[in-house]
């Protein structure tokens, strides 16, 4: 797999520019993070040799002097908002967060549940946190805010806000997903540390869009598409344009709301000109670590394709809108982009319409597709992962990994007493089965222990697949798309 992206290079220059905001901000710096803490697989697939976790390694360099807020919206919580990658809700994120944070050795100080306004599950899950001994504040939401910034800086604003015990020079701010309140923590911290005269400041971790690529480039255009739902799109930062005479690339909401953070910064810092853009709020060095841009561009091209087909899923299932569908329609005719120019979408479609049932190819690392379809003992999705290790490893096709021995008791099981009529095995039945005839086969126990080559693979299914097969393929590595066409519509 080729790389366009060092991700050490991308650590060391990041380091020292939060390094250098904390010396600005006289030792306390409050940094509101984008993204995700782990798992930002949008960045490892448009930036390829992007550590996925790269976000949290930075901050074991600072270990000892960071400690972090988390952050969660009584709404988000109110409406079940689910982080989309793994399908599970912001309360539950909230928690494996937290968790996984602290495995790695992190602080995690306190939770602030953010837009409260009485909402039974922010009570319910405010709660629970206490129950585990955690520090849990309560934010309103901010009185006077956007407009009336007289009020929003006051004691009726943010002062009514509880103010969040901190100890240390650099204090994440970071969230579950989009919508948190991240921002509004920041700010009202800031109100509350400077009527104690401590001189904090702050400043935005971002990784898109990136302020010094061009607007039409396919990185930043991907991130648009990623965040189609949201309704946000890129634009030329005109405040930083105006200050510095250089074009730099932002977001709307970041644009729409950077002059009144920008006023009631002023208001609290007492500096006019302590950031002339929403772009000098940022640390952000992408650019500066991308070192083959050919294939840098290449492959946010690929996720844009990806994200096109994902919405269409979403639309297909009643959990996205049509104009997210048309959002990310008109991104990729900007970039002259259709699904056949993903490698693996065709000969999945071509496979199914030759056998009358749905079908999956996947791509190996040598540029080779391998294809599978539905059968009496296997999915496709299941088949196609069998077929791809066959040929990595020179195995004949003909070759069945699974014996019917393994399998027939647990299609009999499927039929019998789940009462399921299609009983062959899914991706993750299928694993399951092969890992345990381990002991009976050298062949099979080399085909599991190097399942790994798998990674950074793009595979496409010709029907939209179930949440336990979607979680199989990811743990894999792979890129999985699907067609929005439910399994029946074969039928």
């Amino acid at each position: 797999m080729k790389t366009g992206f060092d991700t050490q290079l991308y650590l060391q220059k990041q380091e020292e520019n939060i390094r250098k905001r904390i010396d600005l901000f006289h030792n306390k710096l409050y940094l509101e993070f984008g993204g995700k803490l782990f798992d930002d697989f949008h960045a490892a697939r448009v930036l390829p040799g992007y550590d996925p976790n790269v976000k949290t390694k930075l901050l074991l360099k600072f270990k000892d002097q960071a400690e972090i807020i988390l952050c969660v919206s009584a709404r988000a919580l109110e409406e079940h908002k689910r982080r989309s990658d793994f399908g599970i809700t912001y309360d539950a994120e909230l928690i494996r967060l937290m968790e996984s944070l602290r495995g790695e050795g992190l602080c995690v100080s306190s939770i602030v549940i953010t837009m409260y306004n009485g909402q039974q599950c922010a009570d319910e899950l405010k709660a629970k946190l206490e129950r585990r001994k955690e520090k849990v504040y309560i934010h309103r939401p901010t009185k006077g805010y956007p407009n009336d910034v007289n009020t929003i800086v006051s004691d009726e604003g943010y002062g009514a806000n509880p103010y969040v015990e901190t100890t240390r020079p650099l204090v994440v701010v970071a969230a579950p997903g989009p919508g948190s309140g991240k921002l509004a923590t920041c700010l009202s911290q800031l109100y509350h540390e400077y009527r104690r005269g401590n001189k904090a400041g702050y400043a935005k971790f971002e990784s898109f869009p990136v302020w010094n690529l061009p607007l039409s480039h396919p990185v930043n255009i991907a991130y648009e598409a990623a965040t189609a739902d949201l309704e946000d799109f890129n634009m030329i930062d005109s405040y930083h344009l105006n200050a510095t005479g250089e074009p730099a690339v932002n977001y709307n909401r970041d644009m729409s709301i950077f002059p009144v953070v920008r006023n009631i910064l002023t208001r609290i810092l007492g500096d006019q000109n302590a950031y002339p853009s929403p772009t000098r709020m940022g640390v952000n060095m992408i650019e500066s670590a991308i070192t083959d841009m050919a294939v840098v561009e290449e492959a946010a091209k690929q996720e844009i394709i990806r994200r096109y087909l994902a919405v269409q899923c979403d639309y297909k299932q009643g959990l996205a809108k049509q104009a997210s569908v048309d959002r990310i329609e008109m991104l990729m005719s900007n970039l002259n982009l259709s699904v056949n120019d993903r490698p693996v979408v065709e000969p999945a479609r071509k496979k199914e319409k030759q056998r009358g049932c749905p079908a999956c190819s996947l791509q190996l690392p040598d540029g080779s597709v391998v294809r599978g379809r539905n059968g009496s003992s296997l999915k496709a999705s299941a088949a196609v992962i069998f077929n791809a290790m066959k040929k990595y490893y020179n195995v004949s096709q003909k070759l069945n990994l699974l014996s019917p021995v393994v399998i027939e008791p647990i299609v009999k099981m499927k039929r019998d007493i789940f009462k399921l009529h299609d009983a062959s095995l899914t991706l993750p039945e299928a694993l399951v089965a092969l890992a345990v005839s381990v002991p009976t086969n050298t062949t099979i126990e080399e085909i599991v222990s190097g399942l790994s080559i798998l990674q950074g693979c793009e595979a496409h299914s010709t029907i939209m697949l179930p949440q336990a097969e979607l979680t199989a393929f990811r743990k894999l590595g792979i890129n999985i798309t699907c067609d929005p066409e439910f399994d029946y519509d074969h039928k």
